[in-house]
């Protein structure tokens, strides 16, 4: 009798595990379809579709999304097609972009070579050794509350909290291809945490 009890009791875990796991699943969803721009605006910047990517073609500015974000997990890829000296980046949990300037003035995860992946204002927020130059990379941001974490190809990179200003905001795709070069971004999804 106590067998079937140990029994049915991990049978019910395991199916809320399961159920759990089902629900975050669901509300995963691609913010990038890649065909089109649907869902996003640009904004001083040229941004085109190429082969399933989104192509930061020319012009300091930004691919910013057309809603906010509170809290989310944010997956996608990010490949520089500059062979050094690359600049770009994501900008997370904004509400406007100052009129005399490209981007916001912050959060971003920058993906400045030497600094991927690193956001500046937010202690501890920094990694090393987890980014392969002239490969696909793929990056996992997780932001809820005042915190941060990021995953740099699977593998844990930083956490820090001391997030500010607003609770919602938008995100966005940084074009610095003045300086920094082209780049591309595919495979962008993003799951909303209540």
């Amino acid at each position: 009798m106590k067998t079937k009890f140990i029994c049915g009791c991990a049978a019910m875990l395991c199916a809320v595990s399961i159920s759990t796991s089902a629900a975050l699943e669901a509300r995963r969803v691609p913010l990038f379809d890649g065909k089109t721009l649907d869902g996003w605006d640009v904004i001083k910047c040229e941004a085109v579709v190429k082969d399933g990517s989104i192509l930061l073609k020319d012009g300091n500015g930004v691919v910013q999304t057309k809603r906010k974000y509170s809290d989310f997990v944010l997956e996608f890829e990010w490949k520089s097609l500059k062979a050094d000296k690359w600049d770009s980046g994501v900008y997370f949990r904004y509400d406007s972009i100052p009129a005399n300037r490209e981007w916001p003035d912050r959060y971003q995860a920058n993906l400045r070579q030497g600094d991927e992946a690193n956001v500046d204002g937010l202690k501890g927020a920094k990694s090393q050794g987890l980014f392969k130059n002239g490969e696909w990379n793929s990056f996992k941001l997780t932001v809820r509350g005042t915190t941060v974490e990021m995953e740099i190809n699977g593998q844990p990179a930083w956490k820090a909290d001391g997030l500010e200003g607003p609770k919602n905001g938008f995100i966005s795709l940084q074009s610095e291809v003045a300086g920094g070069g082209q780049c591309l971004f595919r495979n962008l999804f993003i799951t909303e945490m209540k």
